[in-house]
């Protein structure tokens, strides 16, 4: 179980900076919207926190579990506030995760991977969109952002 509190550990290195850019106080940044069809700043927020739960829920059901909760949302006080929801549910079910867990096939997205590379591949899946945010936030006008981690 050493290799899931390693994997817990880096994890929250990269859910701490989330964190840090949702309290980012640049008027209208929660509703910015950077190009036509793009997500909002907040949307992108909630999307990388919603789906680490979502690939969790997966990893201990053993299948693809859909996100349990569309969560509505005005402020980026709501964004705040619903991302620290996730991370403290998330954190919680990604503890519960057995070793046997992570060794499980499981089939995901038309190919099957054992629960250990669902769980990598949903970090890289958070990593990419938190860079993401960087960019919408620089382009939104914020000069300074935190560590990438």
């Amino acid at each position: 179980m050493l290799e899931m509190q390693s994997f817990i550990q880096h994890w929250n290195t990269h859910r701490e900076v989330l964190h840090k850019l949702v309290e980012l106080n640049q008027e209208g940044l929660a509703e910015f919207i950077p190009w036509d069809g793009s997500m909002s700043y907040g949307e992108l927020a909630l999307h990388i926190a919603g789906a680490m739960e979502m690939f969790a829920n997966t990893v201990v059901r053993g299948e693809f579990t859909p996100p349990q909760a569309n969560h509505e949302w005005t402020t980026m006080e709501d964004v705040r506030n619903l991302v620290h929801r996730y991370t403290e549910s998330t954190s919680s079910l990604l503890a519960s995760i057995t070793e046997e867990q992570l060794q499980q096939e499981i089939a995901l997205f038309g190919q099957k991977a054992p629960g250990f590379a669902i769980l990598t591949r949903a970090l890289d899946h958070e990593i990419h969109h938190k860079g993401q945010l960087f960019t919408f936030a620089r382009v939104a006008g914020v000069s300074e952002l935190p560590f990438f981690m």
